[in-house]
Formats: structure tokens, sequence, C-alpha cells
């Protein structure tokens, strides 16, 4: 059995249940429900927000992993990624690219971020997950994807979901276990804040 087939649907749930209690699986959501344990980290130098050249992309994939590396994931890696329709099923997609980037994650579960929405402008949001081993270089196709917005709502993770990366273009959110942590963590890497009073 592998890896991704232990972690199946109804196991990560749980766990996100446990482990989350206060957000469902929207990346953009969490640091609203969790602003005590979140820090939010720029990519590029002077808060850049896309890369225009190869060594642009490469301090991108640099400072992600960093922090990455410090957060020790482990063996393995949980990658979230996500796709919209605009129902239920799960094809249609919007965002084919998601596919391209992860072929191999499995359907987690299907979202819908405003029940209270008119039925025919509801958005679903379709999460897909899977586990890769971990090491520096291994989602380089995916965290570019990112930077380039071509991917939103992605959440990286250790199996045991103790802390969450949310890469996005511009930078990437943390949420650690405890306010101790994120400011350990922020400390270390004070010239990758935002110079905004809100951290954003």
């Amino acid at each position: 059995m592998t890896l991704s087939q232990e972690l199946n649907p109804p196991a990560l749930t749980e766990l996100w249940d446990q482990r989350w209690p206060e957000c469902p699986p929207f990346a953009h959501w969490l640091r609203g429900r969790y602003p005590d344990r979140w820090v939010r980290f720029h990519s590029l130098p002077g808060s850049k927000r896309y890369a225009d050249n190869e060594g642009e992309y490469a301090i991108v994939l640099d400072r992600h992993y960093a922090v990455l590396s410090e957060l020790r994931p482990g063996a393995v890696l949980l990658v979230v990624t996500s796709e919209w329709t605009e129902g239920p099923a799960t094809a249609p997609q919007m965002w084919p690219r998601r596919s391209e980037v992860a072929p191999s994650a499995w359907h987690w579960q299907t979202l819908l971020e405003d029940p209270e929405e008119e039925p025919e402008y509801r958005t679903y949001t379709q999460l897909y997950a899977e586990t890769i081993p971990w090491r520096r270089s291994a989602i380089d196709v995916l965290l570019r994807a990112v930077a380039d917005d071509e991917l939103a709502n992605v959440i990286l993770a250790p199996t045991d979901l103790r802390w969450l990366y949310l890469p996005y273009d511009g930078g990437a959110d943390v949420i650690l276990p405890t306010r101790e942590q994120r400011d350990a963590l922020k400390g270390q890497h004070r010239d990758r804040l935002s110079q905004q009073a809100s951290g954003l």
C-alpha cells in the first residue's frame, strides 16, 4: 500500500477536522481564522510580486524551500491542489493546469465556499491530494505554477497536518501550531516580511 492510499479522503478529512476545526481547507481563509499563528513571507526582495527571469524564479524557489526545510515535513509532504467547477461534479474544470502539475493526486472533497449564493452563480472547489517524497526541488513545477498564478488554493503540510504552508503568487502564508513557533519562524526571516501593519 502506498502512502497516498494510506492517507485516503475520509482519513484526511477526519485529521483536518481535528487539527483545524475553525476552518475548511480554503487557503485564503486560514490566516483570518488563526491570526495568532499566522505569518506571511514574500517571495521576492522588495515585496515584488512576480518573477521576470530565471534568477528571480531561483530566489522564489529558494525562499519557499528554505522555510519548508525549517518546518521539517518528514519523509513525505502532503500536497493539496484545487480546481473549480460550476457544479458539484468534478468536471468540466476551469483551471486544467492543476491536472498537469499534479496528475497523480486523488480527489479529496468538494467544497462550496458560499452556500448562500444563487445556484447559477455558484463555484465549487474541488480539492485533490497526494503525498510525495520530500526533498528540495520536489515541487519546483508546482511552486512555479503558483508563482505565475496558474494555480491557487494550494496547501502543503506534513502528513499529520501539524502546520500548513500556503504558497500564493507573491509569497506564502504559514500557520504554525503555536504563537511561539510562529514568532520564532518570523524572527528568522524578517527580511521577507511585509512592511504593512497588516502583515499582508
